[in-house]
């Protein structure tokens, strides 16, 4: 069994009395490559400190959340991307719009996202996309950049059958993680429709654990259960879930193949 954790948190503080060992237990479940997006200008060093102790398993992305951005946020990145312009991130992100916690910012929220948008393209890597509660207005700007060779995920995929197509037709995949073991979730439709070769797997820990785990700690040794509700749903073997979805994780990854 081969798994890749397209979106994990693993530098966040809530691992910080056990990451070892959590880090342990995901290998030995068969997770074989965690990709880390990172959020804000802190969040860089420890993350970091994960790439470099666990090389070939743990990547970093560079970008900064919707939630994070400042109004000099143009001047941020070039920031960030000056002081980091040596390390072989993987991809742009996490990046994107959020419109759940404040809708007030969405122009500067758009801003940042076509700033990364534009980023991956110069550089030619894979952008990794929070779209809460701003699905449509996501796509919306991401569709300007796939005439350029746009191509990513939109992780935590939580919308409609409809903008899934949308976003499978512009050639990017769907992040699904916990939520799809969730009573209510509103995934099944999307499983059933969408073909596992527009999809990857995720945790997005420490947050969204899968049943029976809900509510508590997420964490990348429980991918397996994500994979195992997709078979479920899809009535694809499992092993067949954890082959393709690798893949296509691999094929967008592709330079740190």
């Amino acid at each position: 069994m081969n798994l890749i954790d397209t979106h994990a948190h693993i530098y966040h503080k809530q691992f910080d009395a056990d990451r070892d060992e959590m880090l342990k237990r995901a290998f030995a479940a068969g997770v074989s490559r965690i990709y880390m997006p990172n959020i804000d200008t802190e969040s860089v060093e420890p993350m970091l400190e994960l790439f470099r102790k666990y090389p070939g398993q743990c990547f970093p992305m560079l970008g900064i959340h919707p939630c994070d951005v400042h109004e000099d946020v143009e001047a941020q990145l070039d920031q960030l991307r000056n002081d980091y312009r040596d390390i072989p991130f993987c991809a742009v992100g996490e990046t994107g719009l959020d419109l759940y916690w404040d809708k007030s910012t969405l122009p500067l929220q758009q801003r940042s996202l076509h700033y990364h948008l534009q980023w991956a393209v110069d550089e030619n890597l894979p952008i990794v996309l929070h779209s809460r509660s701003a699905t449509d207005e996501t796509i919306a700007l991401v569709e300007g950049f796939v005439g350029k060779g746009v191509r990513g995920i939109f992780h935590c995929f939580s919308g409609t059958l409809e903008q899934a197509q949308k976003i499978v037709n512009m050639g990017m995949l769907l992040g699904i993680g916990g939520v799809v073991t969730f009573k209510n979730g509103g995934l099944d439709e999307i499983i059933k429709n969408i073909a596992l070769q527009h999809i990857v797997l995720e945790t997005d820990a420490p947050f969204l654990a899968p049943v029976p785990h809900r509510g508590k700690r997420n964490s990348p040794e429980y991918l397996p259960l994500v994979a195992n509700k997709i078979s479920e749903i899809s009535s694809i073997p499992f092993e067949e879930v954890c082959s393709i979805t690798s893949e296509n994780a691999l094929r967008l990854f592709e330079k740190n193949v």
